[in-house]
């Protein structure tokens, strides 16, 4: 299933680092080598021969030069390229699934919803290009006309997890470039295969329309390479997506700077309020999928689930059921729902995370152990009678485990929902029309994302994405977020011929 993917991208066993117009891609000679390995058998797929200081010089470099002119093709035009790009990674759909699934370990029919989200989103930034609006004020002065404009900011840094290999980069490279700025993208490097099957789609796209220079890749080999990208004042906007204390020093970084911007998706810890009128297997199913889809690595998974006490014996009896029904195993199996976590931390994260809630008198009800197999599996995991404060709670645990909590109040509920640090989505499921607007008021849920019987998974492209608190505030993806990639100009035009000075200057 990999190779022939491997080999109609030309990944070989040793890969470069980086690419930029011009020079294309960089040597790997006497670079800082890292691996991409397969999660699912923990094995080494392929080897990147990490960019370094002098890669990232040419990189920014060209990205500089190429954004002078890119800035000057018309929005629609610039549409017409992220369009290609998405007509192209959908004729190559299932190649690169199947990059997804070798860096990632999520099922194949996962990997082949992402492509589709960034098929999606190639659509949505082709049709936003031409709707790109500003807005016309009224301007206190006769013979005056006063608007807004949106112009381009330059050149903008993406860096993503490694979850959403291909996603998130689309969510905001296109965005970006429809607003008319080149785009570097640093991607995890635990995911660089993926990286480098999409660099090579937009390299076919940006030759096709002889539109060089706007995408571009950057894979270094170690961390204080990496940061060349964010202390850079030649890169105009940083968006990153990943832990919240790495987007701290993202933001203490580039915030120390004036002038320059971040964006920033970081931690989820999502619950779910499930109140005594709620349909319980539609609640279960939702939290199911929610909880355990890409095993449990998703910044939108749901994490606590929030129930009235008075359905809670029942609701988690449906959810051992459901649960009991997830089929975890290879992700080239076509029946496998779940796959492995990404990586030996993960499972470590995940064994400590069942570990302390033991040692806080939480219960197991359902898995909670490492499955004895190669690669880096676990169980679904169920855990309830816990403190919802516990510290361990509190923080983003990126694993299938979800914690269950009893309340009395609706007001209650939504106090525990908020008493987290992070603030991406969350849920409710009720048919208690009064509960439901409680919960989306603003005495209600403080996240970025706000859904009603269904999970607290999912980026709808049209919607804008992003949430509040230590998630960071930053938007991506549909609504009006192409607006964070680009600088608002207000403009007045005097078109009467006189200034304010006329009666006491002769000239």
């Amino acid at each position: 299933m990999f190779e022939p993917a491997l080999k109609n991208f030309d990944i070989g066993p040793l890969n470069s680092g980086a690419y930029a117009h011009g020079d294309g891609w960089s040597a790997t000679a006497d670079r800082i080598p890292f691996d991409a390995v397969y999660p699912a058998e923990d094995k080494i797929v392929a080897t990147i021969a990490g960019a370094n200081e002098r890669d990232y010089e040419r990189v920014i470099r060209c990205a500089q030069a190429a954004q002078v002119d890119w800035a000057s093709v018309p929005a629609p035009r610039r549409g017409e390229l992220v369009g290609r790009i998405g007509a192209l990674a959908a004729e190559h759909l299932d190649d690169l699934a199947a990059l997804i699934v070798v860096d990632t370990g999520k099922a194949l029919s996962e990997a082949k919803a992402e492509i589709r989200e960034l098929i999606d989103m190639a659509t949505m930034a082709a049709g936003q290009s031409r709707m790109m609006y500003g807005s016309v004020q009224q301007s206190q002065r006769s013979k005056h006309r006063m608007y807004d404009q949106w112009l381009p900011l330059g050149v903008v840094g993406v860096i993503t997890a490694y979850n959403f290999p291909a996603s998130v980069w689309a969510q905001n490279a296109f965005l970006a470039a429809i607003g008319g700025n080149t785009v570097i993208w640093k991607p995890s490097p635990k995911v660089p295969l993926t990286a480098l099957g999409v660099q090579q789609i937009c390299n076919r796209a940006m030759k096709e329309l002889e539109l060089d220079g706007v995408f571009s890749l950057f894979m270094p080999g170690d961390n204080s390479v990496a940061e060349l990208l964010v202390y850079d004042k030649r890169v105009a906007l940083v968006s990153f997506t990943g832990s919240s204390g790495v987007g701290r020093r993202v933001a203490d970084i580039v915030g120390s700077t004036l002038g320059r911007r971040y964006l920033l998706e970081c931690s989820g810890n999502n619950g779910c309020i499930v109140d005594q009128t709620a349909d319980l297997k539609l609640a279960a199913r939702s939290i199911a999928f929610g909880a355990i889809g890409t095993t449990g690595q998703r910044c939108t998974s749901t994490r606590r689930v929030i129930v009235q006490r008075s359905v809670a014996e029942p609701l988690v009896a449906l959810l051992k059921q459901a649960f009991s029904q997830i089929k975890v195993g290879d992700p080239r199996d076509a029946e496998t729902i779940v796959g492995p976590l990404v990586d030996r931390d993960a499972v470590m994260l995940f064994q400590r995370a069942v570990r302390d809630a033991r040692d806080a008198g939480g219960r197991v009800v359902f898995g909670g152990k490492r499955i004895e197999r190669p690669g880096y599996y676990v169980e679904p995991t169920l855990i309830t009678d816990i403190p919802h404060d516990l510290s361990s709670v509190q923080k983003e645990t990126f694993a299938p485990i979800v914690y269950v909590f009893g309340y009395d109040t609706l007001e209650e509920a939504i106090r525990i929902n908020n008493s987290v640090p992070q603030g991406l989505s969350s849920g409710i499921h009720s048919t208690d029309l009064s509960n439901i607007e409680l919960f989306l008021s603003a005495a209600g849920s403080d996240c970025g994302i706000a859904r009603v019987n269904m999970g607290t998974t999912g980026a709808d492209i049209g919607a804008a994405f992003g949430g509040e608190k230590e998630t960071g505030g930053g938007r991506t993806a549909g609504s009006d977020a192409w607006k964070g990639y680009m600088r608002r100009q207000s403009v007045c035009v005097n078109w009467g011929g006189t200034s304010p000075w006329d009666g006491c200057i002769r000239l």
